[in-house]
């Protein structure tokens, strides 16, 4: 079969151009920019077109075409796939979420969800399996040291593990066996309307859950429990801080942070339903390093200054709590720096006033605060002239909390480092080049 995918080069359609790729098949797609994605996807044989999205870059031969749900409907190269449909051609044209969920019914899938955590969970929870004999093919919204760099592992079993992300409701298109459900937080307002949408949202994500099929949740999230009063008829298992696996946990894990051991609880329970001893699951959480851009600890240097560089995903207000948390618990007596760089627009006008509040709070000594991320057709052109990282850095009020454009950090950096701190890059844009840039001067 022939695939072709829009925007090949985004964290969950290159897993599934993966998955086809294990399977034989012939893919190719398109992307507008070059990335360290794309360039993995080209050395397993994926046909890449970089650039511009064009018609003609559709091949009229192609027998399936999945698109990334970034990719607006008036994109060109979908619309050409949608006149080939109508022109009679046998072609699918599926959102990626509509073509993983196509997936998840051929699969014993297990689906970790959540605001916060999936891709760590759904790290751990593979690791556990593959120890475990159990063979799972894994599609997860990182990249991992143990899958080969790669964001996707193939598996010889009956066995699917994903992350089930509800971004546009996209989860609504899965049909697992096992949901996993981390945590639940207002986020991506420029969807939902409010909490209480994206609870709604949750129900029927849970009522997906196949016939005997297990909801593992965090008791301990009091969004969760307002969701639990609404169920009926679901197995639910429940996981909590205060049970004494969480004490087990705090000692083996090599990566720190209290949410981390949310996630490694999360994995445990899902492993215990498909009866993996905890003697393996903890065997296989304690030789987890982590995951890309997940607290990754490296050597920084600027000129002749050394220090300690944290690379981290965060870009969530809770998620930016948790991050300087464990640092400050990892590295109580260096002087800690942040380096934040906002994603989309809507994201930080809706969240402002819990940005101002985490970062007021935050236990670190330093804090500049860079230029908005922003995200290819998902801003709004009237929340953009409402809120900006300076009116942020501004509205914080604290003497270490700095505005800077990304240009003007390296210099800052190099004249007001003194060598020996912990600086924290953070953010789920473009910043990720600064924090591989500083990790790879030499002397």
């Amino acid at each position: 079969m022939k695939i072709y995918f829009i925007g090949i080069g985004g964290i969950g359609t290159s897993a599934l151009a993966q998955y086809y790729l294990s399977k034989d098949h012939e893919v190719s797609g398109s992307d507008l920019v070059s990335s360290e994605i794309t360039d993995f996807l080209r050395k397993k044989g994926a046909k890449l077109l970089l650039g511009k999205h064009l018609a003609q870059n559709l091949p009229e031969d192609t027998n399936m075409v999945i698109y990334s749900p970034a990719i607006q409907k008036d994109n060109p190269e979908l619309k050409q796939a949608l006149r080939f449909q109508v022109s009679g051609y046998k072609l699918q044209v599926l959102s990626y979420p509509q073509a993983l969920g196509e997936l998840t019914k051929k699969y014993f899938t297990i689906a970790v969800s959540g605001t916060h955590g999936k891709s760590t969970t759904t790290a751990m929870l593979s690791l556990i399996l593959e120890k475990a004999g159990l063979d799972p093919t894994v599609i997860v919204g990182t990249r991992l040291k143990e899958f080969g760099g790669s964001n996707f592992r193939a598996g010889g079993s009956q066995y699917l593990i994903i992350e089930a992300d509800e971004w546009q409701a996209s989860f609504l298109n899965y049909y697992p066996q096992i949901i996993v459900l981390t945590n639940i937080e207002a986020e991506h307002l420029d969807f939902y309307k409010n909490l209480r949408d994206i609870l709604k949202t949750y129900l029927r994500y849970i009522s997906n859950l196949q016939k005997e099929g297990t909801l593992v949740l965090n008791r301990d999230d009091e969004n969760i429990l307002k969701l639990k009063k609404e169920l009926s008829n679901v197995k639910i298992q429940e996981f909590s801080i205060k049970q004494k696996e969480a004490e087990k946990l705090k000692d083996c894990l090599t990566i720190p942070g209290e949410h981390n051991i949310y996630n490694a609880l999360a994995a445990l329970w899902a492993a215990r339903i498909l009866n993996v001893s905890d003697e393996i699951s903890f065997e296989a959480l304690a030789q987890y390093k982590g995951s890309w851009r997940r607290f990754e600890i490296k050597k920084g240097k600027i000129d002749d200054k050394r220090f300690t560089l944290i690379d981290d995903y965060a870009h969530h207000p809770t998620e930016i709590k948790a991050t300087l948390k464990a640092a400050r618990e990892k590295f109580p007596h260096n002087e800690i720096w942040s380096i934040f760089q906002p994603h989309q627009y809507q994201r930080t006008y809706y969240l402002f006033d819990d940005f101002v509040k985490e970062f007021s709070k935050a236990p670190v000594d330093r804090i500049i605060i860079t230029d908005i991320y922003d995200v290819a057709g998902r801003e709004k052109s009237e929340i953009k002239k409402k809120v900006s990282s300076k009116k942020l850095a501004e509205k914080i009020e604290k003497e270490s909390v700095i505005y800077l454009a990304k240009d003007k950090i390296e210099d800052y950096l190099k004249d007001n480092l003194k060598g020996g701190e912990v600086v924290i890059i953070m953010g789920a844009g473009n910043i990720y080049k600064l924090a591989k840039k500083f990790s790879t001067l030499r002397v």
